[in-house]
């Protein structure tokens, strides 16, 4: 069942573009909560531009853009590393609730000779915002006129819902609907249903134009388009019926999550931190680092590589740092002493030691693929968020560092705008994601046929 916000978000949409005069349409969501959330936006880079000025043109945390992305941040001097025109990123903002709809206004742009507002929206912001949004934004009165410096609010679309999908953990990302997209190809890159894609967006069809902006849930990483067949084969959400889909495709139903959530108290300036399932998070002054899958329903929280001056990261009457797990198999099952990350507060990093006993030991921890930042632009496959660099010749995933031991083309002559240590990670690969349909789709068909008939 969709959340009960995209109900109320259905009709007001229907409302605002029965009015609007612009052909493109954006997902809008009206919020009554001031509390800000995290989001994702779609970016296509109209230049070549370095991590740094990508992170400057959203006003963003660069370690915050390649964790993301999943690119590893111990290249060397990652932050300079020229990344090519047309790559497509995920773009970690906050989304706030502004005059009753969600949208983020964090970010501003200092205009220079030459600019207009279209081509500010269309293609150094890569068509996320419009140049009426900007001009309301910024009261201008003659768009005709644009002094060079003007500092304007560019206010980007954005998504939360709860930060849930189905009753799911879900972070959703703004997606700029491109001309040779459908509604279908887009549900398969992402690993989700059309019906999830049209519940989520209120469409009342599938029809889609270059240049609408959809909500979209985030994918997971792996092999994991066995589910979305599954949900084709049931047509159900309920988490019973993916469970038991999950168990006949032999993939855990922690698989089928899209994020993972955090549980840090609200005081925490980190509060409701979120991270897609197969991507990393920097979290506390650049001191810990969060991790997301595979095959693990929590965050996972380790000091970053690129802790300095940090808080102590031990637990309390304990010699385990954070991260650190230790396992003491018994007659009665394993017990597991773990120390676990807590959110940061005023600097100060929360850390709570768990103890507990479970059936059986668990193995070492497995962290979601790195890989190198590209320097090539490779088209993105069939089912990958992103252009995968592996597949253009550069190096494959790599581990994370950590301290912890183990336990649109660019404008002519423009310049551009302002784990543990020794653990591997056996994620499956996306290389081939088509190479189980055929025996997926029979035991889907099979699946539906008990499902019908105990029904």
């Amino acid at each position: 069942m969709p959340n009960q916000n995209h109900f109320y978000f259905s009709i007001f949409f229907s409302i605002l573009t029965h009015f609007a005069f612009v052909t493109s349409k954006s997902t809008i969501e009206p919020c009554s909560n001031s509390t800000p959330c995290n989001a994702m936006l779609g970016y296509t880079l109209y230049t070549d531009l370095k991590v740094s000025e990508v992170a400057s043109l959203f006003q963003i945390d660069p370690i915050s853009l390649l964790t993301s992305n999943a690119f590893d941040i111990s290249y060397p001097d990652i932050e300079n590393h020229i990344l090519p025109s047309q790559l497509f990123l995920k773009i970690p903002i906050t989304c706030s609730c502004v005059d009753g709809i969600r949208k983020s206004l964090d970010t501003r742009y200092k205009t220079r000779p030459s600019d207009t507002l279209s081509t500010i929206a269309d293609s150094i912001y890569s068509g996320l915002v419009s140049a009426d949004q900007i001009r309301d934004a910024n009261s201008i009165s003659d768009p005709s006129v644009l002094d060079v410096g003007l500092m304007l609010v560019v206010p980007l679309p954005c998504t939360c819902f709860n930060l849930t999908d189905n009753s799911l953990p879900a972070i959703y990302l703004s997606y700029v609907v491109t001309p040779v997209d459908t509604l279908t190809g887009i549900a398969a890159r992402y690993l989700t249903t059309i019906t999830d894609l049209m519940n989520v967006n209120a469409m009342g069809s599938s029809a889609i134009k270059a240049g609408d902006i959809l909500a979209v849930p985030l994918p997971v990483p792996g092999e994991f388009h066995v589910i979305v067949l599954c949900k084709w084969c049931l047509g159900y959400n309920a988490e019973s019926v993916l469970v038991g889909c999950a168990w006949w495709l032999s993939v855990s139903f922690v698989d089928i999550i899209t994020a993972c959530a955090s549980k840090f108290r609200r005081y925490a300036s980190d509060f409701g931190l979120i991270v897609p399932n197969g991507s990393y998070a920097i979290t506390a002054g650049h001191c810990v680092q969060c991790s997301c899958g595979p095959g693990n329903l929590d965050l996972y929280c380790t000091p970053s590589s690129l802790a300095v001056s940090c808080s102590s990261m031990q637990c309390r009457n304990s010699n385990l740092m954070l991260g650190n797990i230790t396992v003491q198999p018994s007659s009665a099952g394993c017990n597991v002493t773990s120390c676990a990350y807590g959110g940061s507060v005023n600097g100060t990093i929360l850390n709570r030691l768990s103890v507990s006993l479970q059936p059986q030991c668990p193995g070492e921890h497995q962290f979601p693929p790195v890989v190198v930042p590209p320097s090539a632009t490779t088209r993105y496959s069939l089912f990958a968020p992103s252009p995968s660099p592996s597949q253009s010749g550069s190096l494959g995933p790599t581990t994370p560092m950590s301290s912890v031991m183990p336990g649109t083309t660019s404008l002519p002559g423009f310049p551009p705008a302002n784990g543990p240590i020794g653990s591997t990670s056996d994620s499956p690969s996306l290389v081939n994601p088509l190479s189980g349909f055929p025996s997926t789709i029979v035991v889907c068909l099979f699946i539906k046929f008990v499902v019908s008939m105990a029904l």
